[in-house]
Formats: C-alpha cells, sequence, structure tokens
C-alpha cells in the first residue's frame, strides 16, 4: 500500500529532469561530459628528462596534469607511438597528453615546442 506513492513519487522525479527519462542527457549533465572531455584533450607543458629508446619511455618534468588529476613533477612515461622518441632530445621543452593506459602511464600525443 505504501509502496505506490513512493514509486510514484519517484517516476514523477525522474521525469521531471530533462532528457533523464528519455535517456538522453540534459545541459548539466553534457556540460559536465564536454568538461571532462576538454580537460583529456588539454595538453601539458614539460621538458624531456631522458629519452630512453630501448625501453620506449620518456622521463619528463611535467607541469599539472589535469586529465589523470596529478600534480607537477618529474616521471617516467611510456610513449604510445615510439616514433616520438626520435622527434625529442633531453632539455627539450614539448607540449604532451598523457593518459593511463593498462594501468600504465602513457604519453599518447607529444608536440616539441623547438
Amino acid at each position: 500500500m505504501f509502496k505506490t506513492p513512493i514509486s510514484l513519487g519517484l517516476l514523477v522525479s525522474l521525469l521531471a529532469v530533462p532528457g533523464l527519462a528519455t535517456g538522453q542527457p540534459s545541459g548539466a549533465l553534457t556540460a559536465v561530459s564536454n568538461a571532462s572531455a576538454s580537460d583529456a584533450s588539454e595538453l601539458t607543458q614539460g621538458e624531456v628528462r631522458k629519452v630512453d629508446k630501448d625501453g620506449k619511455k620518456l622521463t619528463i618534468k611535467h607541469g599539472l596534469l589535469k586529465n589523470l588529476e596529478m600534480p607537477g613533477m618529474t616521471m617516467v612515461f611510456q610513449v604510445k607511438d615510439e616514433t616520438v622518441l626520435d622527434k625529442v632530445q633531453v632539455g627539450d621543452k614539448v607540449e604532451f597528453l598523457a593518459e593511463k593506459i593498462d594501468g600504465k602511464f602513457t604519453v599518447t600525443r607529444l608536440e616539441p615546442q623547438r
């Protein structure tokens, strides 16, 4: 007997949120999704400290990595495309995007700033 008002109240609440009943995101949800997408594509400035061609790794001193919620530091990254290792050398200023892929921090995009 008490289940009906609660269920009806829940249904009314869901229908009151634009797009939720239809499966379409509301404007607020879209804004959050777009913000996350822009954070993921935002490049971070850094300086190459070591190039390890055999290990397919780069050591980069970097600023805040927003998409990974990581403060600035110096760390070792895997590289998604090992050809980038031929494009940089120690001391080069770069802009890059890093992502966590299979549990490893990986440079997925790198632009030398020569």
